[in-house]
């Protein structure tokens, strides 16, 4: 049997959905092919979506149009809104799914598409003739396609250590995808695999909560989908509970150091830094024994609890002994054991910022196949890599996402600016922006993006409507004066805005640091007889409180992208007599296309940049 398609997605995760989801929206014939043991957009890990940095990146998909926001809506159990006692720039949300509720209405959306054709087969081999992929599955099935996308997660050679016990598979009861160089004999991939790792799952009836501090869903957390009321729930909410490891603990675990597959040899691969395993927490702090554990639950109708904070590929019986010294798990009973994972990663240096492959044209990667850490980023180049496939196809420029509106942008642009060393995972401090790339702002910021992919449903028709709002209440606070009378004073003191001597700007107002700028402007819009949205009022009341700060960051952002943004020749470079051999090898592998991904490129000498600076560009 052989089928032709335009687009061919190999991998049904984050990144593979993403991918199929946008693509099928450009009236595409898309196929999507996944390992028959593994649900569409499943959690292997702990089941919550958003985070410091990731709720960004949630947001940016859903303001493209993509899929992630909506399925954590429609599964989400519990919201909270993290860093809420610091500046809106760092506040993001993360909801806790339902991982089966949310894999089923996954399988459900992609499912009802019709121009996508889902395919449970194991893929055997992919190969290019001139400018045309076939893809061979176990079954000896053939398919054909102009355009492929690879999002194999940690499938890639995938094998799982507990202990001194290893099978190949990408994740628990999974089998492994053949490696790259299986696949592709000119697709570079790093040296080191890399390794990333997941907890024991507890049995819910056998943990006493009573010992716990519980965390409560917070009714005032925003939905994700722009389309959906901020505060509406569409699954029933539940707490998770916090609890912490001991010296007891922590004395197990080093005591069976040499039965630790980390560190006994039998791990070659390299872990995430920021999110290390329980074993790496007891080694690298080595004075500390007392850890954070959050108790999560992985469904309403589940039965296993996630311990977030004890990732672990430590043996079975040295992880019951451990799991037992932790207050309120002193019966706790194991389900499945924590295990870890090695696997294969593509050379992400060898990636344009469109995600695909410098040297294969028509071949894109996304996902942690690329060497990052979670479901948010693997979602995030997803929808990039299906944009830009499918822009390939209708013969357009790619769309590339920039590092200073964006977090997905700052993301790509890391990724294919350098090798990676370790798993990348995504902070608010990898943007030099981050005081304008805020969750409050993103339809403000993603709108242009949108416009650029010439669609046109519901999601645009509200984006537009928001924006209009959004000037309209900008001219509003522009344009109001607050005088100071006697009555005004009375109101300010009521309301504890401070004090009236002289007239004042609206915006001084929402300026004022005692002052909660989101709930004054609220409260003024209505008193003047005027309803805004709860999120326009957010956007401009953050943005007027953040100005001043923005318009400084821009005037010295602006001097150092004038010169970032100027472009180079790198062929040129690698020719030059006044570059060090080391810094030249360097630029031959990333291939910089900008000044500014020279400078990013790690190893390059100062008095390269300042050559170039001044003699090239």
């Amino acid at each position: 049997m052989i089928n032709n398609f335009d687009i061919l997605i190999i991998g049904g995760g984050h990144a593979g959905a993403e991918a199929a989801w946008i693509s099928s929206q450009f009236d595409l014939k898309i196929a999507l092919i996944s390992s028959p043991n593994a649900s569409l957009a499943s959690a292997p890990c702990n089941p919550a979506i958003g985070g410091v940095g990731k709720g960004q990146v949630v947001r940016e998909i859903d303001a493209l149009g993509g899929l992630m926001g909506i399925l954590a809506d429609k599964a989400g159990i519990q919201f909270r809104t993290l860093n809420e006692s610091k500046g809106f720039a760092v506040q993001s949300t993360r909801v806790q799914v339902d991982k089966d509720l949310y894999t089923k209405n996954a399988e459900a959306l992609l499912g009802q598409l019709d121009n996508l054709t889902i395919i449970r087969k194991m893929v055997l081999n992919v190969a290019k003739d001139d400018d045309t992929f076939f893809v061979t599955t176990v079954d000896n099935n053939k398919y054909i396609a102009k355009k492929i996308i690879v999002t194999t997660g940690t499938f890639l050679n995938g094998k799982l250590h507990t202990g001194e016990d290893q099978k190949a598979g990408g994740r628990v009861d999974c089998e492994k995808s053949v490696g790259l160089n299986d696949l592709f004999q000119d697709i570079k991939t790093l040296p080191n695999r890399f390794k990333t790792g997941t907890p024991p799952r507890l049995d819910k009836k056998t943990i006493d909560y009573s010992k716990m501090d519980p965390q409560d869903s917070d009714p005032e957390t925003r939905n994700f989908h722009a389309l959906n009321a901020p505060f509406t729930r569409e699954s029933t909410q539940v707490s998770c509970y916090l609890t912490k490891t001991n010296a007891q603990t922590l004395s197990i675990i080093r005591s069976n150091k040499d039965r630790s597959p980390i560190f006994n040899g039998q791990i070659k691969g390299v872990g995430p830094r920021y999110c290390p395993s329980i074993e790496d927490k007891a080694f690298r702090y080595t004075e500390k024994d007392v850890h954070h554990i959050f108790i999560e639950p992985e469904g309403l109708n589940l039965e296993t609890i996630y311990p977030n904070g004890v990732s672990t590929s430590l043996p079975k019986d040295v992880q019951e002994s451990f799991v037992q010294t932790i207050l309120g798990l002193e019966s706790a009973k194991i389900l499945i054991h924590g295990y870890a994972v090695e696997y294969d990663v593509v050379d992400t240096s060898q990636l344009s910022k469109a995600m695909e492959y410098n040297s294969i044209p028509g071949l894109y990667f996304a996902g942690q196949v690329c060497g990052t850490s979670g479901y948010e980023e693997a979602a995030g180049q997803g929808i990039i890599a299906g944009i830009n496939a499918s822009f390939a196809l209708m013969n357009r420029e790619p769309l590339v996402l920039d590092r200073t509106d964006s977090y997905i942008g700052v993301m790509i642009e890391d990724l294919v600016t350098n090798k990676r060393d370790e798993p990348y995972r995504l902070f608010t401090a990898r943007s030099e922006n981050r005081l304008y790339v805020r969750e409050d702002n993103t339809i403000s910021r993603m709108r242009k993006y949108r416009r650029e992919l010439g669609l046109f449903t519901r999601l645009d028709l509200f984006q537009e409507d928001f924006l209009e709002e959004v000037e309209l209440l900008k001219k509003l606070v522009d344009s109001t004066m607050i005088y100071s009378n006697e009555e005004t004073k009375k109101y300010f003191i009521v309301h504890n805005y401070g004090p009236l001597d002289i007239n004042i700007s609206f915006k001084e107002l929402l300026k004022r640091p005692e002052n909660s700028p989101v709930v004054v402007l609220d409260r003024e819009t209505k008193r003047f007889g005027v309803c805004f949205s709860i999120d326009v009022v957010r956007t401009v009341a953050i943005s007027v409180k953040y100005e001043g700060y923005i318009d400084r960051a821009i005037i010295e952002s602006e001097k150092i992208n004038r010169l970032g943004k100027k472009k180079l020749n790198w062929e040129s470079l690698v020719e030059s007599k006044n570059i060090s051999f080391e810094c030249k090898l360097r630029i031959k592998t990333i291939k910089p296309e900008t000044f500014a991904q020279l400078q990013r490129i790690e190893g390059i000498r100062p008095a390269t940049l300042a050559y170039v600076a001044g003699n090239i560009i």
